[in-house]
């Protein structure tokens, strides 16, 4: 590289970098390799690996094909059972239409958000240790780490528990709560997030916690330092991008295959 060359390089604005990344990363981070229900039920075993499933709490939920019908998670085997074989499709009474077994009964107030949200494809609700720690002193989501740029501005707080999520009143709290944004914390509970795709509402989920990981860290250390909103903003959008948000499912959901083949049965 010629010393001209060196500083016409140093001298690219972001815009022109931004352009050449994105086109880089459409061409290089591909989508996964597997069916949609193989990647629903991949998601679910990322999900318990990620601490995300302690018990039978905890589901997906996407919208299928057929009008009105939602694939989801059998109870009975939870996040850390569910096979590409096992997930239930349900309609919207809770009520099973394929496959064998029941819907947890807790996927109601998933309902109510895909009636109000119709960009909405997917959902992801759990109780995983971190974010749950933060729903019990009542401490909002700090973005302050890059990794946590997705939620800058797009994390909403529901502040009171409506109480076991199994009724309407307790659905249409939620779906208050959640609001326009993508993500929500529930009080005394765990976390929501929500996608245009299965790919996105799971990548927020796990880095959800992640983020939550980190702040109780941070706290034990010290006060939280705030980031600059422009560059948050910034990055926030960088990390939303399909082209992010597809790869790294990929990237996820072909390591949890390789742990858990029978995950595709």
């Amino acid at each position: 590289m010629t010393e001209r060359q060196d500083s016409e390089f140093f001298l690219r604005g972001s815009e022109e970098i931004g352009k050449r990344l994105d086109r880089e990363m459409n061409a290089s981070l591909g989508a996964s390799p597997f069916t949609a229900l193989e990647n629903m039920a991949l998601a679910c075993r990322l999900l318990a690996d990620e601490g995300h499933a302690r018990n039978l709490a905890g589901q997906i939920t996407a919208r299928a094909q057929a009008p009105g019908t939602y694939w989801t998670t059998n109870f009975a085997a939870g996040l850390a059972g569910t096979t590409a074989g096992n997930l239930v499709r349900m309609d919207g009474e809770m009520k099973v239409v394929e496959g064998e077994g029941i819907p947890n009964p807790g996927v109601r107030f998933h309902l109510w958000i895909y009636g109000v949200r119709p960009e909405v494809n997917c959902i992801v609700h759990t109780h995983p240790p971190y974010t749950s720690a933060l729903s019990m002193v009542g401490e909002p989501l700090r973005v302050a780490h890059m990794d946590a740029m997705t939620f800058y501005e797009d994390c909403a707080v529901l502040e009171k528990w409506p109480g076991l999520p199994v009724a309407n009143e307790e659905g249409r709290l939620i779906s208050e709560g959640l609001g326009q944004k993508r993500s929500v914390l529930l009080a005394h509970h765990g976390l929501l997030t929500t996608g245009k795709s299965l790919e996105e509402a799971v990548y927020l989920a796990v880095l959800f916690e992640q983020a939550a990981q980190l702040q109780v860290l941070a706290r034990l250390m010290g006060e939280i330092r705030e980031v600059p909103r422009e560059l948050a903003l910034k990055a926030r959008d960088f990390l939303l991008k399909d082209s992010i948000i597809n790869g790294t499912f990929s990237y996820w959901v072909r390591r949890i295959a390789r742990k858990h083949p029978d995950a595709l049965s």
